[in-house]
């Protein structure tokens, strides 16, 4: 068998299929990586600064054997961790009969590193492919991801109007969807990240992102599939967000998109949010609702967040969230109305409570979207 160079859109595919290895250092993985992928690092970080800095000031030469130097010890220990990635790996997509053998790999540009340990795994008998241009072509084609005119859905509605279940309802009826909170770990407002792990960052973010659209707002070319040339398959349904989600942004891009599309806002009586925002939050730990209150006193009123914040310390939780609910009703109607257009993007959907079931009345209320060129 021979390694196989193949390009980022081929990648993509086969990883849906065969597990990948992402053999840069354990610091390059941990600060963003293609989703999915293993990290099998051929150095450290201090040994690849050591082979990095004798490259730029001894020569490539003396790079290459500082390099061997470090990998020769591994060589046994990376076959067996990329045996028992196999073995672990749960496809994508599942097959009747699949090769266990096949490897892909990626470095930084495609360049010595895969190419080192693409030819340890080949002599030892695995078919590996390795990704023409590395990581950089990947985030290059992450990036090109947010330039392409995805027809979108915008679902919009004041806080408390239950849109992640009504995401989550559409979804499960066979709408494509995005749930951008989801993806960025954090739920969108001052109190959005209270009991969630960290958030990935924006690099990551970027990334889940960009593999999300593509999987479920685009479809190959099939008369060429080695072609970056994309079919838009269908609208998406994602949630009106802020450009801001905790610590990461959405891309200007796509945000940009997002502002320039139809609009479904959820009209919902103030009670009845209240009632569901005082569900999801109210359980959460009062200490740090207290800290994040406090975060947003300046933009809420001092004298409203002390009044928020003695409600909650009191235990009247519907009193103090009925406050915070009226400051992201104002935030969100200035930002709902701050985009061009917006009278011929807005549709009101009138409901009387929050239930995912008003994914069904959406969905019967949303109008054709108009053909993008």
């Amino acid at each position: 068998m021979a390694v196989q160079k193949i390009n980022i859109e081929q990648f993509l595919e086969l990883a849906k299929l065969y597990p990948v290895i992402d053999v840069r250092s354990p610091g390059e993985y941990a600060h963003a990586h293609v989703p999915g992928a293993n990290s099998l690092p051929l150095f450290t970080d201090e040994e690849r600064k050591i082979v990095g800095t004798a490259y730029k000031q001894e020569s490539r030469e003396q790079a290459i054997k500082l390099g061997l130097d470090f990998f020769g010890p591994k060589m046994r220990k990376m076959v067996e961790e990329a045996e028992s990635t196999i073995s672990s790996h749960k496809p994508v997509i599942k097959l009747e009969s699949k090769d266990s053998r096949v490897i892909l790999v990626y470095c930084w540009r495609g360049g010595m590193r895969s190419a080192a340990v693409s030819w340890l795994l080949d002599l030892y008998g695995f078919k590996v492919y390795t990704l023409v241009g590395g990581y950089k072509k990947f985030r290059n084609h992450v990036l090109d991801t947010f330039k392409l005119p995805f027809h979108l859905k915008v679902l919009g509605g004041y806080t408390g109007s239950g849109k992640t279940a009504l995401l989550k309802s559409l979804k499960e009826k066979g709408e494509a969807v995005i749930d951008l909170e989801a993806i960025a770990g954090h739920k969108g407002s001052a109190f959005g990240n209270i009991g969630l792990p960290p958030q990935p960052g924006q690099e990551m973010f970027e990334n889940l992102l960009s593999c999300e659209l593509r999987d479920i707002g685009c479809q190959t070319n099939s008369q060429n599939p080695t072609t970056d040339i994309v079919q838009l398959a269908t609208a998406i349904w994602l949630e009106d967000e802020a450009q801001r989600i905790g610590l990461v942004n959405i891309p200007n891009e796509l945000w940009k998109n997002m502002r320039q599309s139809p609009v479904y806002f959820l009209d919902i009586p103030f009670e009845e949010r209240l009632k569901q925002i005082v569900l999801e939050y109210g359980e959460l730990d009062a200490e740090k609702l207290v800290d994040a209150i406090g975060r947003i006193s300046e933009k809420l009123g001092h004298l409203n967040a002390k009044t928020a914040i003695l409600a909650l310390n009191e235990g009247k939780i519907s009193e103090s969230f009925a406050i915070l609910l009226k400051y992201y009703d104002k935030f969100y109607f200035k930002s709902l109305h701050n985009r061009a257009g917006i009278n011929s993007l807005l549709q009101t959907v009138d409901c009387k409570s929050v239930t995912p079931e008003n994914a069904n009345f959406l969905v019967s209320q949303t109008a054709p979207l108009p053909q993008k060129l």
